[in-house]
């Protein structure tokens, strides 16, 4: 990792930033099964919102058909006044928490302490609520993981993996690892590959000449036969044919159709594909992700994590940083209000540590 550190903290801010923000611009319209490709687009062209280059338009009077979540009002265009509380967030303020307090060596126990202790119960959801649900009642790894859980290849650990990535940049394979220490709490199979892909990704993203190398140094960190990496890796080979973004995104549906809005592999598609098809542009690559549908937030917020990472926060678009005033709204104990750039900061010492 050759980054001198005034860059390296530049990138880790970027990090962030791109994080809240891509997190920001899809939670609007989360809600995979009604908020579709075709429907955020249909909302987009009643906006004059196409082609996407800032947070989602306030709805127009009387748009019947289009109703935003219930936050949309903090989450719009001149509404914006800092972050709003969002899980996908929460997770990587309480992934730094848990680096602090308990270093690099924790166990998949202590992450679940963590929880126990900084996380309210009903700001989790799917696995992780299930988790959170047997680990108050007695249950120890991996049996947190796998009793009563439904949802155990869910996208929730991937969310959780952004810290992970900062943390260890240029070294997407120690990233990698302690990423599927933490997913173990909550997810098997395909959920853990995809938070070891995503840690992955963000580790190599500090030093990868290009978005390629970054979904390859994912790649390398989970099974070749794992439908995760299957999934991926049909996504770049349509994105090489030449085929659009929008035909690839058909297609892609075709192939994962089924699994639900809020799984990891379906998810994993549009993320790559919107990292692709946004070519190392900021803007472009947060609008196709989130346009792409599905888990619109979670999509958004790592896409903008690793092109963050990849551009640093200096030449990440105002019109994305400025409105999140540089503060953060947090569900974790002790963390609402923070300074965005203090846990950049954090992260940042703890990046640069030498053990």
């Amino acid at each position: 990792m050759t980054l001198q550190h005034g860059e390296l903290a530049d990138r880790i801010l970027g990090g962030w930033t791109g994080r809240i923000a891509g997190n920001m611009l899809g939670k609007p319209v989360e809600r995979g099964d009604h908020w579709t490709r075709e429907h955020i687009d249909a909302y987009l062209r009643l906006t004059d919102a196409l082609p996407l280059t800032d947070y989602l338009p306030p709805p127009p009077p009387g748009a019947a058909g289009f109703e935003l979540r219930a936050e949309w009002p903090r989450c719009v265009r001149g509404g914006i006044d800092g972050s709003c509380r969002d899980d996908d967030v929460d997770w990587s303020v309480l992934g730094l928490h848990l680096l602090e307090t308990r270093g690099f060596a924790f166990t998949t126990e202590q992450v679940g302490e963590e929880w126990l202790l900084r996380l309210p119960y009903l700001q989790t959801f799917t696995a992780e609520r299930v988790a959170y649900r047997n680990l108050a009642n007695g249950l120890r790894p991996p049996l947190t993981a796998t009793y009563d859980n439904p949802y155990q290849e869910w996208i929730g650990a991937l969310i959780r993996a952004d810290v992970y990535g900062w943390t260890c940049p240029g070294d997407p394979r120690r990233a990698a690892s302690l990423a599927r220490r933490d997913a173990a709490l909550s997810h098997t199979g395909n959920g853990v590959y995809g938070a070891m892909w995503a840690a992955a990704m963000i580790a190599a993203a500090f030093t990868a000449p290009d978005v390629r190398s970054v979904l390859e140094a994912g790649l390398e960190r989970i099974p070749a036969s794992s439908r995760l990496s299957r999934t991926v890796r049909g996504t770049i080979a349509l994105y090489e044919s030449g085929l659009g973004w929008s035909e690839a995104l058909d297609e892609l549906a075709e192939r994962t159709a089924g699994l639900g809005w809020i799984h990891t592999v379906p998810n994993a598609a549009v993320l790559t594909a919107g990292l692709l098809y946004g070519e190392g542009d900021f803007t472009r690559t947060i609008a196709l992700t989130v346009r792409g549908g599905l888990d619109t937030d979670s999509n958004g917020a790592t896409a903008g994590s690793v092109a963050g990472v990849m551009c640093g926060a200096a030449a990440i678009p105002p019109q994305w940083s400025e409105p999140l005033r540089d503060r953060v709204s947090s569900a974790v104990f002790g963390y609402d209000g923070a300074r965005i750039g203090e846990l950049a900061e954090r992260t940042l010492r703890l990046a640069t540590l030498t053990e």
